[in-house]
């Protein structure tokens, strides 16, 4: 299943650049959870349902005047994807331009995405699968 899940994720980051909620929608859990990212301002925070997590990715879109996560490499951690990531965003009011690597670990049952976890540091996340890397 962990090939399965490595190409739910994949299509998931697709959907979510085309903003495409409906395909968002069939990939994740109705009660997926996102937790805030770990060493980022809002570590510790759970956000709950695809229509939150939309509105609060929402709020934070209204922060950059470009923002978009690339992914680098979809790493298979069985029931679990680590996703390494290029993170660019330029400020709406300051004009400072950021690029920096991040990563996401997204928790697969049944087929779906039941839960969300950013992290700051890469290397952080590929601990937290017990990747060797």
């Amino acid at each position: 299943m962990s090939k399965e899940n490595v190409e739910i994720v994949r299509r998931f980051y697709e959907f979510g650049e085309r903003g495409d909620m409906e395909g968002l929608a069939k990939l994740v859990h109705p009660d997926v959870e996102q937790h805030g990212t770990v060493g980022g301002l809002e570590e510790g925070r759970v956000i709950r349902g695809l229509s939150e997590i939309r509105r609060d990715y929402e709020r934070v879109e209204e922060q950059w005047d470009e923002h978009r996560i690339e992914p680098q490499e979809l790493i298979d951690a069985g029931d679990r994807v680590v996703v390494l990531q290029r993170e660019y965003q330029r400020g709406r009011n300051s004009g400072v331009e950021l690029v920096v690597d991040t990563a996401t670990i997204l928790d697969l049952r049944d087929g779906r995405i039941v839960r969300i976890q950013g992290y700051m540091n890469p290397v952080e996340a590929l601990e937290a699968v017990g990747s060797p890397r």
